[in-house]
């Protein structure tokens, strides 16, 4: 049952000169951008900024929060209101059938391409019944009534008369979505314009859908703080156009002849205000979803790294920029007062290395009960792992993504397989839940390579299991950008886009997920084994009797350890190293190069050490490669 609401979004007066009806793109070559219609330089600026499904239910849009925030600081009279239609959705469908879909890639972007292209309905559904085998979840065809239903029903209640703008963030499977909204908006308000940016907005996909989309008027690439602001005062008539930053459907971007460069970004983004999340809650009072949000935190924007050979994530950034940690901590202690959460989660691709340890330091310090996520590069030392987890972090996702070391050469990681399983170790010790993702069928993996990838996997059984990630070739990457290095014969549309989008829609955009003709098919075959072995980590897991206690563990009796050691079939072994052998195997806490082992025990031989190190191996009690080893088990406490 869809519940009615009687509270409006906020209600403005503005006009604009009459444009052509959807579908109708017509360029006015005596289009005056410096001098939009007088009327509107009499009133205020009002934007209203929009987050589509599938973002995350249980919390409230950065992005959104962080324009508003930009956008009402600034001196000129704005007045911006944001709005998080996922909220209604979430309740209509429930917070089940919602994150169930919000966690499939093309599920989402499934139902909302039957509502956008009914001749899409036949093919998007067999793409959604296929993303979403074994899972329980609702009907197509009555999700699809429902989410228009409360579509239309929201955007009853939004009057949009009198807005100078509005805007919609688009990114991860929002695409779809924005569009029918967009679609609905304009045979509403044919003159209200219309601007897309997000993550997904970039400059290539970013034309194209000026060109395809009648319904959208411009498209922000880039940071959207500052391209924003210009767009809104240039609607107000308070300056000129903005630049090139921002396509628009009467603007030579619209044929492909503008750049779409990214906006000026701002340089010191301590100098940013706190992101505004008030309208988020004030939504949230009006549905009946039982539970207290996560905040989003930003800690940073791109990647300090950057080079991963398959990542797209960052197209929107030039650069990395950092909060210094003092920022950071007064941030994070405004939001959790203004709205008494103590969940948050870091949206950064890679926290900041030297701030981020600053910033644990001083939350260990706190007291309080203050709990993180954040996404991060495998950290090299125990200690770093430890300070994090005292200062509240208690779950992290680590680019794993490969376990063999020429694989992770070639995806161009910058860790090791050393680097890898130290990480998911450390992890287990200091208390942290680990996600992570293992590329599977990457262009260009050898047999060996494969081989490798189930040596090290037998190895680290006792931690959390990582998910198979199929690759896909993401536009952007340096994958995309020099596929002939990767054996890449031709690229082409994702099928998944064939069955969203109509094929003359489809051969107009530019969209950021690709496919390509290769080696697909003995990837596929070569990574099998690997699939197999990673469901049957995820098995052995499930069937454990004990969680609480970790699969490979030990007790330490001062001369003697005692390791506990997990395996498949239920079984539990126990391993007894006294003297020599006891401080061998902890010297390998962390990892620690042969040579300096024969160094500190100076009175054992080479190929002694060599022989006990095989036989720890060979037990997977300790993992080694050409130059260093780790001990696996970590200490039960």
């Amino acid at each position: 049952m869809i519940r009615t609401r009687s509270a409006r979004c906020w209600t403005c007066t503005c006009s604009r000169a009459p444009r052509s009806s959807p579908g109708e793109r017509q360029v006015d070559a005596s289009s005056d951008r410096a001098a939009p219609p007088a009327e509107q330089t009499m009133n205020g600026m009002h934007v209203t900024l929009v987050s589509m499904p599938w973002a995350i239910f249980n919390r409230p849009s950065i992005q959104l929060g962080a324009l508003k925030g930009f956008l009402c600081s600034r001196p000129d009279r704005v007045t911006v209101h944001t709005c998080h239609p996922y909220l209604r959705i979430a309740e209509a469908i429930g917070a089940d059938a919602y994150r169930a879909v919000s966690e499939s890639p093309w599920a989402g972007e499934a139902l909302f391409s039957g509502l956008l292209f009914p001749g899409q309905a036949e093919q998007a559904e067999k793409l959604f019944r296929q993303e979403l085998a074994g899972r329980q979840c609702p009907d197509y065809g009555e999700l699809q009534a429902t989410i228009r239903e409360v579509t239309e029903q929201w955007l009853e209640e939004l009057d949009l008369e009198g807005t100078t703008l509005l805007g919609f963030s688009v990114c991860f499977s929002q695409l779809l979505a924005s569009l029918f909204a967009a679609r609905l908006i304009k045979a509403r308000y044919p003159d209200l314009p219309i601007v897309f940016g997000g993550s997904t907005c970039t400059a290539e996909l970013g034309r194209s859908l000026v060109r395809v989309f009648t319904e959208i008027d411009f498209v922000i690439t880039g940071e959207g703080e500052q391209a924003l602001y210009g767009l809104v005062r240039f609607l107000a008539g308070r300056c000129a156009f903005p630049g090139r930053s921002v396509l628009g459907w009467d603007d030579p971007g619209r044929t492909g002849q503008g750049e779409g460069t990214p906006a000026a970004e701002i340089r010191d983004i301590n100098s940013l205000p706190y992101p505004d999340f008030d309208d988020y809650f004030r939504e949230l009072q009006e549905v009946s979803l039982p539970f207290i949000p996560v905040l989003p935190l930003e800690f940073s924007r791109g990647c300090w790294w950057n080079r991963c050979a398959f990542c797209n994530l960052n197209l929107q950034w030039h650069g990395y920029r950092y909060k210094n940690h003092a920022r950071m901590l007064a941030e994070l202690a405004h939001l959790k007062n203004r709205h008494q959460c103590l969940d948050f989660t870091f949206t950064d691709n890679a926290l900041p290395l030297r701030e981020a340890e600053r910033f644990f330091l001083d939350m260990a310090g706190y007291g309080g009960d203050i709990f993180f996520f954040a996404e991060i590069r495998a950290l090299k030392k125990m200690e770093t792992w430890q300070i994090y987890r005292r200062g509240g972090l208690r779950s992290v996702q680590v680019g794993i993504e490969a376990l063999s070391g020429s694989l992770l050469a070639r995806m161009d990681k910058g860790v090791t397989v050393m680097d890898n399983v130290a990480a998911m170790k450390f992890a287990q010790a200091a208390g942290m839940e680990l996600e992570g993702n293992l590329i599977l069928e990457f262009p260009g993996s050898t047999g060996e390579e494969v081989r490798e990838t189930l040596a090290v996997l037998a190895l680290v059984l006792p931690f959390r299991p990582l998910k198979a990630a199929g690759f896909f070739l993401g536009h952007g990457s340096p994958v995309c950008c020099r596929p002939g290095d990767y054996g890449i014969r031709a690229t082409f549309h994702h099928p998944a886009n064939r069955r969203l989008f109509p094929a003359r829609i489809l051969e107009g955009l530019d969209l950021l997920i690709r496919s390509y003709r290769g080696d697909r098919g003995l990837q596929k075959r070569l990574w099998r084994p690997v699939r197999q072995q990673l469901r049957a980590w995820s098995e052995f897991h499930r069937r454990r009797d004990n969680p609480s206690l970790p699969p490979l563990s030990y007790r330490d009796g001062g001369d003697f350890l005692i390791i506990r050691q997990e395996v498949p079939g239920g079984a539990t072994l126990h391993h007894r190293l006294r003297g020599l052998s006891r401080k061998i195997y902890l010297a390998c806490e962390e990892p620690v190069s042969k040579k300096q082992l024969l160094h500190t025990f100076n009175r054992v031989k080479e190929e002694q050490l060599a022989a006990f190190l095989a036989d720890l191996e060979e037990k997977r009690l300790l993992y080694s490669d050409a130059h260093s080893c780790l001990a696996l088990a970590v200490r039960q406490h």
